[in-house]
């Protein structure tokens, strides 16, 4: 195994930095200058992975005190001749996360890496170490396998460990993917936990509860006590510490439908202001998800993440940079739903691939028409099938630059709205005809409640192949209408094959797609 050690501890000590100079705010109520606690640091909430490429992944952990991560990493699941890492310091200014980036790691292998909390002022206090598994990205063409959804304790329905707890991520496990893609709302922060809900039949959907979860999140503490809830189920945490993460982020992460500048008229919060929430938001995601600390310190999530040469991942953030949701009928493209800047990297950074598929992880669906209150929309279409107008503009402006560019083989993935559908942009159907055809699919919720199908916006000649939904709304996760999906490439053919599926992990519907030309 070629690891180097020096390498390795610039990796390490980049990340740490970055935690510590970073620092941001303060540490929950109560968390200094008292820290010093008897006995040895544990880790709290699990390990996880993420923003894996070649020769790079970054580790996080949490701490219950002030510590630092000592990692090792090998390619042998006994550790045998393992490298030492000096890792991320795990302080009250992040809430005691931390990430450790590992590089120089060997391409297209099983990495497995063990993390150990030490004590800051006394190196033979160590806690208890935990133990991961990763998977690097191949250099040359390999298959791969990734899953992919989103909406997790939405809708009230929490961790229920009577009924399996949050047991979709077990059937994904089962898949040994690649990588998982989390199309954002990660965290509900603006829905609270009850301890129980009572279901259509009359029985309970009993949660587990916590103070953090009992009330809407609008303090720093109340946010990064979304994540801690969630972590702390079994299937999710075994899931984490096996699989690596591609982690993005919607509305949920903060607040239901919100864009910049909104004012909540919403009587559960005390903080109205919407500019306020998302700074406070944004801190608690990039502290709690394994994403490379360098989109820490740009304050940023957006980003494309290359498995070349089958595949680069290409992740949106519609939510930070988006204009105000409205009727969404102006003439003219006022940043729409990427802004400008987004827009611009978006278009050359699907210029530069070379890879033979370019997947699109947008958050918010391109053609189900997705209201808000007032006679608003939040998402890119308002259901008027003609001309494009309001956000349309910017994906049309999009869709016609990759066709004249010939960007071939793009896949579009969502979530969102909570049912798993396949949809196929056809121009000849088109109000709108100058693009290429292309596939959007859709797949969740993982653990909340799952509602009918949308409206179908046919601007872009968008045709509903398949549909799974609830004929109800807000069916619960003890029902068959959760969903996640399951993309695989192969390496002998590079086709791509798309299969959708159910918590059960039976497979709803199929499809293989063949490159075109590049």
């Amino acid at each position: 195994m070629v690891l180097s050690r020096r390498t390795l501890f610039r990796g390490a000590v980049a990340a740490g930095g970055a935690m510590v100079a970073g620092g941001l705010a303060a540490g929950p109520a109560g968390a200094a200058p008292g820290l010093v606690r008897a006995g040895r640091p544990a880790l709290t909430h699990g390990l996880q992975s993420g923003d894996v490429l070649a020769d790079q992944a970054t580790v996080w952990a949490r701490s219950d005190r002030p510590a630092r991560m000592l990692v090792e990493v090998a390619t042998d699941p006994t550790f045998r001749r393992a490298r030492r890492v000096p890792g991320a310091l795990l302080l009250p200014g992040s809430d005691f996360t931390g990430k450790t980036v590992l590089c120089d790691l060997p391409d297209g292998t099983d990495i497995y890496y063990r993390v150990t909390p030490v004590d800051l002022h006394d190196s033979s206090l160590a806690g208890e170490a935990l133990t991961g598994r990763l998977r690097t990205v191949p250099r040359r063409a390999k298959d791969v396998s990734f899953v992919w959804s989103g909406d997790l304790a939405g809708q009230g329905f929490g961790i229920d460990t009577a009924r399996g707890g949050y047991r979709i991520f077990e059937q994904m496990r089962k898949l040994d993917p690649d990588f998982y893609l989390c199309n954002g709302d990660n965290i509900y922060a603006d829905d609270p936990i009850e301890p129980t809900v009572t279901l259509p039949d009359g029985s309970l959907w009993r949660n587990i509860v916590t103070e953090e979860k009992s009330k809407v999140a609008e303090t720093l503490a109340e946010f990064r006590g979304n994540y801690k809830y969630n972590l702390l189920d079994e299937n999710l945490r075994r899931f984490y510490a096996e699989v690596p993460q591609i982690q993005q982020w919607d509305d949920h992460e903060t607040h239901n439908n919100w864009y910049p500048g909104e004012i909540l008229d919403d009587p559960l919060y005390t903080e109205k202001r919407v500019d306020v929430l998302k700074y406070r938001a944004r801190q608690a995601y990039h502290e709690y998800v394994p994403i490379n600390p360098v989109y820490d310190k740009e304050n940023r999530i957006y980003r494309v993440l290359h498995h070349r040469p089958l595949l680069d991942v290409f992740v949106l953030d519609m939510r930070w940079y988006r204009d105000a949701n409205s009727p969404d009928k102006q003439a003219f493209n006022d940043g729409g739903i990427l802004g400008f800047e987004q827009a611009a990297w978006l278009k050359r950074e699907l210029a530069r691939s070379t890879a033979t598929w370019k997947v699109i992880s947008n958050d918010m669906p391109l053609c189900e028409v997705v209201t808000d209150a007032g006679g608003k929309f939040e998402a890119v279409s308002q259901g008027d099938n003609g001309k494009p107008l309001g956000r349309e503009l910017q994906i049309a402006d999009l869709l016609s630059f990759v066709k004249r560019q010939r960007i071939r083989n793009t896949v579009w993935l969502t979530t969102d709205v909570h049912y798993t559908a396949a949809h196929y942009f056809d121009p000849d159907k088109a109000a709108f005809q100058d693009f290429d055809p292309f596939w959007q699919f859709t797949s969740g919720p993982l653990n909340a409640g799952a509602f009918p199908p949308a409206a179908v916006d046919t601007t872009f000649g968008a045709q509903q192949v398949f549909v799974k939904a609830p004929p109800y709304a807000n069916a619960s996760p003890a029902t068959e209408f959760q969903f996640f999906g399951q993309i695989s490439v192969s390496a002998e053919t590079e086709a791509m094959t798309v299969r959708l599926r159910d918590n059960s992990g039976a497979v709803l519907w199929s499809k293989d797609l063949a490159p075109h030309g590049r």
